[in-house]
């Protein structure tokens, strides 16, 4: 009887699982050929596809171009000031730290991290790799707190102390050569602590501080708190704050994309500039003619399109920010939408940028 009920429950696992990749397999058809009809829609199509596909959902948008700057927002009142998480585009703002840094001497991008942060006796990445995510840095370490907040439906990164960073870092075991392009937060994170060790002062503070000299005064960590609703909780000394914990709002997004496409200020323009080719592959991206052909200080650059660019997501949000700044043209374009929804902003803001090109 034993042998028996153990031999149908194999075949209802088997059937499930069967069943499970079926579905995905029609589920990846179906949505890879919506994917290429909208490839053929124009940007203002494509907000209204999204739009009508998500309640409640509003897209705030700036354009700079030679008229400076123009806004609009779609699905809701016009409201320059609705608070968006940008997810990891908080990462090029940690590589503005770092290009800071290295202007005043404190940091050399091809410096091993182990020369700034206590680890063990043996070889860790250097800043060039891990700020181009060719260090070979996993994009995450899982540990009990990490699935904890996957259950509970938390931020992904919530309650992951720097000690923890530390700790899987003194685990790592990675040969000295550049790795294939992988995106990873932990090792944008790890930036975090060689900031903090070489200014002896806390991440936030230094983005605070940053953030005042840019005039971006309704730009913070998040504290799980704004005028729009679902967003991440964040312990005010967690370690995964430098990749992705900034919220904004349009207004001051804008003036941060000026200045990227503006400034004449070496250490914005040492962000842009190529370090690594990783001619990433996307099937999705391709349709869209969105390119990741090589990588700056964190910063995606389109060399076909001459587009430099990055995006963000969290659970409820996603955002991106793109420019080129030989034709002085760009987009910011940030959403409360889910990434997971058909056309996320990444697609969006390409589309635009393209549309502003060409």
């Amino acid at each position: 009887m034993k042998k028996r009920k153990l031999k149908i429950f194999t075949i209802i696992v088997i059937i499930i699982i069967f069943l499970y990749f079926i579905y995905n397999l029609i589920s990846g058809i179906i949505y890879k050929n919506k994917m290429k009809e909208i490839s053929q829609y124009t940007s203002n199509q494509m907000i209204d596809y999204t739009l009508n596909n998500n309640e409640n959902s509003i897209i705030s948008i700036a354009i700079y171009d030679e008229n400076g700057i123009t806004y609009n927002v779609y699905g809701a009142e016009y409201n320059l000031n609705y608070d968006y998480e940008i997810g990891s585009i908080t990462k090029t703002f940690t590589a503005m730290l770092v290009s800071k840094a290295i202007d005043e001497g404190r940091i050399n991008l091809d410096d091993n991290i182990s020369n700034y942060l206590e680890l063990e006796n043996r070889y860790y990445p250097t800043i060039k790799r891990i700020i181009t995510h060719t260090s070979g840095l996993k994009p995450y370490y899982l540990s009990f707190q990490k699935i904890k907040n996957y259950f509970t439906g938390e931020n992904d990164f919530y309650n992951i102390s720097k000690e923890q960073l530390l700790e899987e870092l003194n685990k790592t075991k990675l040969e000295d050569r550049d790795y294939n392009f992988n995106y990873s937060n932990f090792g944008v994170s790890t930036l975090g602590l060689v900031l903090e060790k070489v200014y002896d002062k806390n991440y936030n503070n230094l983005l605070k501080e940053y953030l005042e000299q840019l005039d971006m005064n309704n730009t913070t960590i998040a504290t799980g708190t704004g005028n729009l609703s679902g967003y991440w909780k964040w312990n005010e000394d967690d370690g995964y704050i430098p990749t992705g914990a900034i919220i904004s709002n349009i207004q001051d997004m804008s003036k941060y994309l000026e200045i990227l496409i503006t400034s004449d200020e070496n250490c914005v323009i040492k962000t842009q500039e190529p370090l690594k080719d990783v001619n990433v592959v996307n099937e999705i991206y391709d349709m869209f003619d969105v390119n990741v052909d090589s990588v700056g200080m964190t910063w995606m650059i389109d060399n076909k399109n001459n587009i430099i660019w990055h995006n963000g997501s969290t659970t409820n949000f996603n955002s991106y920010i793109g420019f080129n700044r030989e034709k002085k043209v760009g987009i910011v374009v940030l959403s409360n939408i889910s990434p997971q929804k058909d056309v996320n902003m990444t697609l969006i803001g390409n589309r635009i940028m393209h549309e502003l090109l060409y």
